[in-house]
């Protein structure tokens, strides 16, 4: 695999790592990325052998970005998976998944962190989910693993307050499981993956499901649906991003 690949796929005995690969763009993933961390997903999931596997970014400063916001228009017209199938794919991963975020994480990649089983973060790291800033209803998956898989209250500062958090608030609030120094990160990285190796994969494979199901609460997707609708529909949908592109604040209105 040539390291001009934007999605980088490493096996090392039992364990595999995708890397985000474009670093110059804050790991930021478009229509094509979106496809291929697709296809590499359905590859290992039917790889028995396989017991662990670790996403993680190119570079120093930034996990991912989320979806690059300027492929928009191509996504409407693109045939192949969109984020937030890619995301409920990583979390389906029949086996334990670790983001190693070796930078800050933001807008949707916040998510596709929350989809993986385990998260170490460095320090330095930073964190902010901007759909609130312009407008944009994140859907049902988003919201429910913010709340799920660490607190009402955190998602409600994250989604409502559009709060910043630092690598420490992380940690407290419990989005982090672990937060090392950089000079530690790809030792913990590979001694995590190894432990995961180790232990029995059958036995993991069921309690990873079965303690999904128990957390699972039982939303009414349809209304939520219909809020989604409603604001990608609204003007201050359009007024946020028009806002963001001539980076200027938003004038809301409601509508």
């Amino acid at each position: 695999m040539s390291n001009t690949d934007t999605i980088l796929l490493a096996r090392d005995g039992q364990s595999a790592t995708i890397t985000l690969n474009i670093p110059a763009k804050h790991n930021r993933l478009g229509p094509g990325e979106l496809l291929r961390f697709s296809q590499y997903l359905d590859q290992l999931a039917t790889d028995k052998e396989l017991r662990a596997l670790v996403i993680t970014g190119a570079g120093d400063r930034t996990f991912c970005a989320g979806f690059d916001i300027g492929s928009i228009d191509s996504a409407k017209e693109a045939s192949g998976p969109g984020f937030e199938s890619l995301v409920d794919r990583i979390e389906a991963m029949p086996m334990p998944v670790i983001a190693a975020l070796n930078g800050g994480v933001f807008g949707g990649a916040t998510d596709m962190a929350l989809a993986c089983d385990f998260r170490l973060g460095v320090k330095g790291m930073r964190f902010f989910m901007p759909a609130a800033r312009f407008g944009l209803h994140y859907y049902p998956g988003g919201l429910r693993r913010y709340t799920q898989k660490v607190s009402p209250s955190f998602a409600k500062r994250a989604f409502l307050l559009s709060e910043d958090f630092t690598d420490e608030a992380l940690l407290r609030v419990g989005y982090l499981d672990w937060l090392v120094d950089r000079s530690e990160f790809a030792a913990k990285v590979d001694e995590t993956a190894a432990k995961l190796a180790g232990l029995a994969p059958l036995s993991m494979a069921n309690m990873k499901r079965a303690i999904e199901q128990f957390a699972q609460a039982e939303p009414d997707i349809p209304k939520i649906r219909d809020g989604i609708r409603e604001c990608q529909t609204s003007d201050d949908l359009r007024e946020g991003l028009t806002a963001l592109r001539e980076k200027r604040a938003p004038a809301f209105k409601g509508r």
